[in-house]
């Protein structure tokens, strides 16, 4: 089951006796966990019928004497096991699992890692219980999490602005969900989120950012080229080197892959180069434009050197920023 169905079930009140949540993606255990813990049972039932553990200070004996215990003055009792993935004796649940208590909601939370299925453990969990594997989203699959989020909260983004918030936020859910948050909170119900939204209440700069950059040297505007890259220098912890050169790889990456994609159908080229929206394609066909294919291989080769510089593995007498600068000034000439 996903993440949304699991919520269905709880909010009509169709309940299981256990929940298996694990994977690589804390939030959305937390998010269903949290739902659980606050939700099932009302204030006065939690006193005697809601437990917390911790699986690096208990065992599974502790686990099963709680999960065993029938509800007081409720027809339910909520068992969550936090950290599950420190518990020692965690495979001995199994015995509980296989013949669980329905009047008790076991939760058990292993977080950043998935469980392995090879495992004895693994088939009796998946015969029993609701499980959930968390997944973290790829960097492409950001700017639509994005927006469907913004738009569970009643908000509407257009495809830039919503690659803009997940290139800046990258893939941690639990962070990016806490900025939408915020911006939610100061923005009207319905409200369209702009570049001027992003920059007041988000902090992205809406006319200094990544994409800004990608634009400028897409269609070799030089001075705007430069005005960005001096922007990134002098904020060097928002824009690091080797995140803007991996950056300016995947850009480039698609720009050549769009030299052989010219009169290939929209859909395919969205596919094709791994694009949230089709919004993008107009970008990657004005800079193939720009840059022959072979400039764009140029291009990609220097920017395999300057990844080098960056990480360090070639020694460089100068600092990132001038480094940055240097690889700039280098593109532009091809």
């Amino acid at each position: 089951m996903n993440h949304t169905d699991i919520l269905t079930d709880l909010k009509k009140g169709k309940y299981a006796p256990v929940y298996f949540l694990h994977g690589e993606e804390p939030y959305y255990i937390d998010l269903i966990s949290d739902y659980i813990e606050n939700n099932i049972l009302s204030d006065s039932e939690k006193s005697f019928n809601l437990t917390i553990l911790y699986g690096k200070d208990v065992d599974h004996k502790t686990v099963i004497d709680n999960a065993r215990r029938f509800p007081m003055m409720a027809t339910h009792q909520v068992v969550i096991l936090k950290e599950a993935q420190s518990m020692k004796s965690l495979q001995d649940l199994n015995i509980y699992i296989e013949n669980p208590l329905h009047s008790t909601l076991l939760v058990i939370c292993h977080k950043h890692k998935k469980l392995d299925k090879r495992t004895k453990f693994a088939k009796v969990v998946q015969r029993n219980a609701v499980v959930l594997e968390s997944k973290r989203p790829y960097d492409n699959q950001m700017p639509k999490w994005v927006s469907s989020y913004l738009k569970e909260l009643g908000y509407e983004i257009k495809p830039l602005e919503s690659n803009l918030i997940a290139e800046y936020l990258g893939n941690n859910l639990s962070k990016v969900a806490n900025e939408l948050d915020k911006l939610a909170i100061n923005l009207p119900s319905g409200h369209t989120i702009t570049k001027d939204d992003i920059q007041e209440h988000i902090g992205i700069s809406k006319d200094y950012n990544i994409f800004e950059l990608q634009d400028a040297i897409g269609s070799r505007n030089q001075s705007k080229s430069y005005r960005i890259v001096k922007y990134f220098q002098s904020n060097p912890r928002n824009h690091p080197l080797v995140v803007v050169i991996g950056t300016l790889y995947s850009f480039f990456a698609k720009i050549y892959m769009m030299h052989f994609l010219r009169h290939a159908p929209e859909r395919e080229i969205q596919k094709t180069l791994g694009l949230s929206s089709g919004y993008f394609i107009k970008d990657y066909k004005k800079a193939a434009s720009s840059y022959s294919k072979t400039q764009t291989e140029q291009v990609l080769h220097l920017l395999k050197q300057y990844d080098l510089k960056a990480k360090g593995v070639e020694r460089v007498s100068f600092s990132d920023q001038a480094i940055l600068q240097e690889l700039v000034y280098h593109i532009l000439a091809v």
